[in-house]
């Protein structure tokens, strides 16, 4: 199915669904609880990068030949209030598209809209079906407003949060308000949320577990246990959660510098996969004179581990800046996300409001990303990770910037420029560097449905 097609298909799917633009609907003190609402996405990303330095190639490295290549989602978002706390979220989904030479060659990514998924016909799928209940404490509520997976009305302002079903972990952990939704700000992977996070999930992002949260006025705690891929990357999910499961804990400040709002959060993550270590495929590769592969040491139970540090600060009601540090064990295989072991990244996010254009953003940023000292080594040896691997490697950190300005062209309706430069694409010192340039066009609309009184 070619581009004008999904287009086709996703403008008519839009006028199934009342358009009401969030950004145009009013603020409200205390909104009212919401009985259900249903809003709609769509977007897609075309892309392009030119030739580029590239002596030598592996199966998994960037082409260095010109490619164009386009992606597409759409999204229903369903909420349902099932009685005063709990609610229901129920989100069909369908996604297609290549990405530059099968998704392979870059550890950052250059488009977080598009899975590592070989068919390039959109197909539909279950992307979220999952319940919440909140257990309140004392009469303190805070307004919560209408969105996707989000009803509006009053929550509990200290409250105990217990979620369950199939969802993507970054829906609860590793926001930012800057820099978290490849649909309307930065596309790469490793600037959208941590790279050196292999957040537990199946090929296109999603997975069954559950979440705990504690929240109170200025500080958050949560807990979530959710399945790994049967193999790296894969669709299936291994349903031996006793054995193998991804554990994550994150802790959330919340505080105002003069006024000005920001917070810090602070990521642990344990994961038990049926993975390797690239210690011990490079012994084994010694032993049999051969190229060492990850996958041939694969254990039940294997352990790998990280942390990462998150920050926004807004620095005037215009202007926010944001940064992530990321890290993990570097030695065990690379299972879930990406090929990262090492993040550092920062940015600025302005608003068109000095401008006149209040719902416009230009934002830039700076991604460094590293791998270990033995996983450098694996590749080097002629080895391969599920997306990158040129068979050779002179390592050097990938440093990805990248800058976006997204305009709104009509209520609900916005159209984005992105570039991204890319130095030393894979860690790989040989090749690059690497221009990408992307165009993104997005739309969002939404209906809602009170409890009682006044429609949206």
């Amino acid at each position: 199915m070619d581009s004008g097609n999904w287009m086709f298909a996703a403008l008519f799917l839009l006028t199934c669904v009342s358009p009401v633009s969030r950004a145009q609907e009013p603020s409200q003190a205390a909104p009212e609880a919401e009985r259900w609402n249903l809003f709609y996405q769509a977007t897609s990303v075309g892309q392009y990068h030119g030739t580029f330095r590239s002596p030598y190639a592996g199966p998994f490295s960037l082409q260095d030949y010109p490619e164009r290549d386009v992606s597409l989602t759409t999204t229903l978002f369903f909420g349902l209030r099932l009685e005063k706390n709990t609610m229901l979220y129920f989100d069909p989904e369908i996604a297609g598209g290549k990405g530059f030479s099968g998704v392979d060659g870059l550890a950052n990514a250059s488009n977080g809209e598009l899975p590592r998924v070989a068919s390039a016909t959109p197909k539909p799928y279950l992307a979220r079906l999952y319940v919440s209940h909140d257990f309140g404490f004392g009469s303190a509520t805070e307004s919560v407003e209408s969105d996707e997976n989000q009803l509006a009305g009053q929550r509990p302002m200290t409250r105990y949060t217990i979620t369950a079903g199939r969802f993507t972990l970054t829906d609860f952990f590793d926001n930012n308000r800057y820099s978290h939704d490849p649909r309307t700000q930065f596309l790469g992977w490793g600037v959208m949320y941590n790279g050196a996070w292999d957040y537990p999930a199946d090929v296109r992002g999603y997975t069954w577990g559950w979440v705990h949260e504690f929240h109170a006025r200025n500080w958050s705690l949560r807990y979530a246990s959710a399945a790994m891929p049967r193999v790296a990357n894969g669709l299936r999910l291994d349903r031996r959660l006793f054995r193998n499961r991804g554990d994550v804990f994150e802790g959330e400040y919340r505080y105002d510098i003069r006024k000005h709002p920001g917070t810090i959060r602070v990521l642990h993550y344990q994961n038990r996969a049926n993975a390797g270590d690239y210690a011990s495929a490079i012994r084994q590769a010694e032993m049999n004179g051969a190229t060492p592969v990850v996958a041939d040491t694969h254990r039940n139970g294997t352990l790998k581990y990280g942390f990462g540090v998150n920050l926004e600060q807004e620095v005037t009601k215009d202007i926010g800046i944001f940064a992530r540090l990321g890290w993990n064990d570097g030695k065990t295989e690379s299972f879930a996300f990406t090929a990262i072991d090492r993040l550092a990244t920062a940015g600025v996010s302005i608003s068109g409001r000095r401008w006149h254009r209040p719902f416009d953003t230009v934002a830039t940023e700076l991604t460094a990303s590293g791998i270990s000292g033995v996983h450098a080594l694996y590749l080097a040896r002629g080895g391969y990770d599920f997306l990158i691997g040129d068979g050779r490697l002179q390592y050097g950190p990938e440093n990805i910037s990248e800058t976006y300005y997204s305009a709104r062209l009509l209520p609900g309706f916005f159209a984005s420029v992105d570039l991204q430069h890319v130095s030393n694409p894979a860690y790989n010192q040989d090749r690059g560097p690497v221009w990408i340039w992307s165009i993104r066009m997005h739309v969002e609309l939404g209906r809602k449905t009170f409890t009682k009184g006044g429609t949206p």
